[in-house]
């Protein structure tokens, strides 16, 4: 008869553990980088809108047409312009940009921002 070594019958042991450490580590980078491209859709989406507002408030100021000023800034910065209104002084408007489409995101981010004068000089 042969005896058994101490700790022969675990050989291997080791590979299933590492296996599913790998795949959470997998897992959790994944889901990292649904938040993080989601994050960073919602940001440029604001940001859009915020230069999109300032231009339109400012072409307001100098006599020019505030939504065809908010247009063209919200297309260079990759968005699209929803909405833009013009009430007194100030320009609302409320964009929207292509978002991750990485397990059945709902829709876009969409964005609004309001701009104009603050009170007498």
């Amino acid at each position: 008869m042969s005896a058994i070594r101490a700790g022969q019958d675990e050989r291997g042991s080791a590979a299933p553990f590492a296996v599913g450490a790998i795949g959470l580590l997998l897992f959790l980078g994944a889901a990292l980088g649904v938040v993080g491209a989601v994050f960073v859709a919602h940001r440029t989406a604001q940001s859009a809108a915020d230069l999109a507002a300032l231009a339109g408030a400012n072409a307001l100021q100098i006599s020019e047409d505030a939504c065809a000023a908010a247009t063209t800034i919200t297309e260079r910065n990759g968005a699209r312009l929803e909405s833009c209104e013009v009430a007194g002084e100030d320009v609302t408007v409320t964009v929207r940009v292509d978002g991750p489409r990485w397990l059945g995101q709902p829709g876009d981010p969409v964005a609004e921002a309001r701009a104009g004068p603050t009170g007498p000089d």
